[in-house]
C-alpha cells in the first residue's frame, strides 16, 4: 500500500509537469507543524498504576496539497500526510536515525466536478456533520451538492464505512456492507443566519455493523443495523453577538446474534437492541475587539445502567468519524493522543458527558492572542463506582507569530480532578499537559 501510494504521488506529479500549461492549472498547498508535549498524572492513581499514561513526545507533521485545475467545471484534488515521532522506534517512519522511510499517506483524493447547478465530489474526502459531533474526519465516498440558489443548497452524501467484499468473495461478504446516507439542506436566512437541518441513515447487514459503529457493544456480534439520525445546526450572528446550536437525536435498532454473546452481555440471539440517543451543543461569543468572551455547553446521553444489558442503547455513540474535541485534557484537544482514566473515551469521542465552558480570548497585539478557557464537566451517567465528577479543567493558548506565516503556541492545561478519574473510584493526582508547537501554512 505504501509503495503504491509514492508511485501515485510520482505519477501526479509526472502529470502535472508534462501537462501543457494552457490545458492545466497547478495549484499547490500545504501545513506543517512540530510539536512538543508532556503528558502527567492521566491514570489519576499515586498507586500502582502512578505515571502508567505519562507520556513525554516530539512529533512532526507535514501535509502536502497538489490540485491540478483542468477548467472551471472539473478538478482533482490530493492531500498527502507524512507523520514522524521523533526517535521512533517503528519501521517506515522517518523520526528514526537516518529519517530514510516511505510513511506517505493519501489524506484526500477526489475528483470536483459541476454538471448544471450539481457540484460533485467523488472520492477520499472530508465528512463534516453536526460540528464533528457525527462526522469530522476523512472518509470514502461521494457527495451531490445542488445550488438551488445563492439561500438555498441540498447536498446528498453517501459515505462507505465498510465493505464486506474486502475480506473476500461471495454472499455472506456482500451483506457485510456499512454504509451511511446523508441529506443534509443548508438555509441561509441571510449572510449572517444559517438553518440546517440533516438526516442520516445508517445501514449494515452483518454481525460486524454495530460492534463497528457502537464499540459499546463489542461483547457481541449483530446483525441488521438500521439507525436514524435527525439533527440540526443553526448558526447566527447579530451585530457583536454570535450563537450557535446542535441537536442531534439518534433512533433505530438492531439485532443481537452469532456466538459471542455471553451471559454478562445479558442478551441472547435474536435479542432487539433499541436505539435512542441524542446530543446538544450551544454556545456563543460576544465580539469586544481585541477581545472577546465565549461560552459553551455540551451533553451527550450515556447508558444509565453503564453496560449494554437492557437491550437498549441510551449512550451517544456518533460514528466511527466522529471527531468532536472540547477541552484540552478531558476530550484530546490539539494533542489529540489519550484522555484520562475514567473520562469519555476515545479521545475526540462524544458520549456519557455533560460540559460547561466559559473563556476568553485576548489580543494585546496583533501578533499576539491568548485564550484562557474554564470547563466543568461531569458525566451524564454514573459510572461502575458510583462517580460522576470529571472535574474542572482550566486551558490556557498563547499563540506568537514569530515571523511571517509562522505561528508558536505555547499551551498549558490542567484538571482539578474528580472522582470519576481514576480506575477505582478515588481520585489520588491531578492531570496535566504542556504543549510547545511550531506550525505554517501555505
Amino acid at each position: 500500500m505504501k509503495k503504491f501510494t509514492v508511485l501515485a504521488l510520482a505519477l501526479l506529479l509526472v502529470v502535472a509537469f508534462t501537462v501543457p500549461a494552457s490545458a492545466l492549472e497547478n495549484i499547490f498547498g500545504g501545513y506543517w507543524r512540530t510539536r512538543m508535549y508532556q503528558d502527567r498524572n492521566f491514570e489519576g492513581d499515586d498507586g500502582a498504576l502512578s505515571q502508567s499514561q505519562d507520556a513525554v513526545m516530539v512529533d512532526t507533521r507535514t501535509r502536502l496539497y497538489y490540485t491540478a485545475k483542468l477548467n472551471d467545471n472539473l478538478k482533482l484534488v490530493n492531500k498527502f500526510e507524512m507523520d514522524s515521532v521523533w526517535g521512533t522506534a517503528t519501521a517506515n517512519q522517518y523520526g528514526r536515525p537516518g529519517t530514510d522511510a516511505i510513511s506517505v499517506e493519501v489524506k484526500n483524493s477526489y475528483a470536483d466536478f459541476n454538471v448544471g447547478p450539481v457540484n460533485f465530489l467523488v472520492g477520499a474526502q472530508y465528512f463534516l456533520l453536526g460540528r464533528g459531533l457525527l462526522s469530522g474526519e476523512d472518509g470514502i465516498g461521494m457527495k451531490a451538492i445542488w445550488k438551488v440558489n445563492d439561500g438555498l443548497y441540498l447536498p446528498f452524501v453517501w459515505n462507505k464505512f465498510y465493505d464486506g467484499n474486502s475480506i473476500g468473495v461471495g454472499e455472506d461478504r456482500t451483506r457485510g456492507d456499512i454504509d451511511q446516507y446523508i441529506f443534509t439542506p443548508i438555509i441561509m436566512l441571510s449572510k449572517d443566519i444559517k438553518i440546517n437541518p440533516y438526516y442520516v441513515f445508517i445501514h449494515g447487514q452483518d454481525a460486524l455493523a454495530f460492534s463497528t459503529v457502537a464499540p459499546v457493544y463489542t461483547q457481541a456480534s449483530f446483525d441488521n443495523l438500521n439507525a436514524h439520525i435527525f439533527g440540526l445546526d443553526f448558526d447566527g450572528k447579530f451585530g457583536p453577538a454570535s450563537v450557535w446550536f446542535t441537536g442531534i437525536w439518534m433512533t433505530g435498532s438492531t439485532t443481537a446474534t452469532g456466538t459471542a454473546l455471553t451471559s454478562t452481555a445479558g442478551m441472547v440471539a435474536g435479542t432487539e437492541i433499541d436505539v435512542d440517543a441524542y446530543a446538544l451543543y450551544l454556545g456563543g461569543k460576544f465580539d469586544l475587539g481585541k477581545a472577546d468572551i465565549h461560552a459553551n455547553f455540551l451533553y451527550a446521553t450515556g447508558d444509565d445502567d453503564g453496560v449494554a444489558t437492557d437491550k437498549e442503547s441510551s449512550a451517544f455513540l456518533g460514528t466511527t468519524s466522529q471527531i468532536f474535541t472540547w477541552a484540552e485534557i478531558l476530550s484530546g484537544g490539539v494533542v489529540d493522543n489519550q484522555v484520562p482514566t475514567g473520562a469519555p473515551a476515545p479521545a475526540n469521542k462524544v458520549s456519557n458527558v455533560m460540559a460547561l465552558n466559559l473563556g476568553t480570548k485576548v489580543m494585546p497585539t496583533d501578533k499576539l492572542s491568548i485564550i484562557a478557557d474554564l470547563w466543568y464537566a461531569k458525566l451524564a451517567e454514573d459510572n461502575a463506582f458510583g462517580e460522576d465528577k470529571l472535574g474542572l479543567e482550566v486551558d490556557v493558548t498563547a499563540s506568537y507569530k514569530l515571523v511571517e506565516g509562522l505561528t508558536l503556541d505555547v499551551i498549558g492545561a490542567y484538571l482539578f480532578a474528580g472522582d470519576a478519574i481514576s480506575a477505582d473510584g478515588k481520585n489520588e493526582t491531578n492531570p496535566y499537559e504542556l504543549i510547545t508547537q511550531l506550525s505554517l501554512s501555505f
